[in-house]
C-alpha cells in the first residue's frame, strides 16, 4: 500500500453517529427491531484504531445525532425523517442521556459535536474544532455509510482535509447500499480498512 499516515498529532478518527439509541438493543433503534449485524460489529472493529490514534497523541472526535427537544419535550423532527423512522419520539437522541451517547467502549472523545442532519459539518461547530485544534487529516468511520458518513466525507473534501474511510469501520443496513457508497465515496477520500490504518498508525510512530 502506498498511503502514508499523516502526522497523528494532527489527525483525528471522526466517528459518525455510533450511539447508544442507533446500537444498544435498548436504544431507540434497538427497541423498535431496526438493527443489523454489520452496524452492531463497528465498536469492536473500530476501538483498536481509536486507542492506537489516542496513543499517538491524535484527536477522538464523536459526532452525535441530535433530536432537540420542543415545548413539553416532544422532539423537533425533519418531516423526512418523520416519515422514514415513525417510532422515533420524546427522549429519543435527547442531549445529556444516555442514548445520545457515543457507546462505552469508544468513549471518551475529545471532542463532542452534536448535529441534527447527515453532515456533521452542516450548522455545527466541527470545522471550527478542527481549525482551532490544527487537525488536517480525518479518519472516518460510523454510520450509515451511504448517508451520515457519505454527506460527512464529501463536506470534509471540499473543506480541503485530507479524507480517509475506514470501510470496515463503517455500515449500512444493507451491503450493496454499504459497498455502492464506498465505491462512491473512493472518488474523494482514501479508502482504507481498519487493519491497514492501525498498521500505518503503528508505523508513523
Amino acid at each position: 500500500m502506498s498511503i502514508t499516515f499523516p502526522d497523528p498529532t494532527t489527525s483525528a478518527v471522526l466517528i459518525v453517529d455510533l450511539q447508544n439509541d442507533f446500537l444498544d438493543p435498548a436504544g431507540a433503534y434497538g427497541r423498535s427491531g431496526q438493527t443489523a449485524h454489520q452496524i452492531a460489529a463497528l465498536p469492536e472493529r473500530v476501538a483498536p484504531v481509536v486507542k492506537a490514534m489516542r496513543d499517538a497523541g491524535g484527536f477522538i472526535i464523536s459526532t452525535q445525532f441530535t433530536l432537540v427537544p420542543g415545548k413539553g419535550g416532544e422532539p423537533l423532527i425533519s418531516p423526512h425523517l418523520k416519515s422514514l423512522r415513525p417510532f422515533l419520539g420524546k427522549g429519543d437522541f435527547t442531549p445529556g442521556e444516555w442514548g445520545h451517547q457515543l457507546v462505552d467502549m469508544l468513549r471518551p472523545a475529545d471532542f463532542t459535536i452534536e448535529k441534527v442532519a447527515y453532515s456533521a459539518f452542516y450548522m455545527t461547530r466541527l470545522e471550527w474544532v478542527l481549525r482551532k485544534a490544527g487537525i488536517d487529516a480525518l479518519f472516518v468511520c460510523g454510520i450509515v455509510t451511504n448517508g451520515g458518513v457519505a454527506s460527512t466525507v464529501r463536506d470534509a473534501h471540499l473543506r480541503d482535509f485530507h479524507t480517509h474511510v475506514l470501510t470496515d469501520g463503517c455500515g449500512a443496513f444493507s451491503e450493496q447500499v454499504h459497498e455502492t457508497a464506498i465505491a462512491d465515496l473512493s472518488t474523494v477520500a482514501t479508502c482504507l480498512t481498519c487493519a491497514e490504518a492501525l498498521e500505518l498508525l503503528k508505523g508513523s510512530a
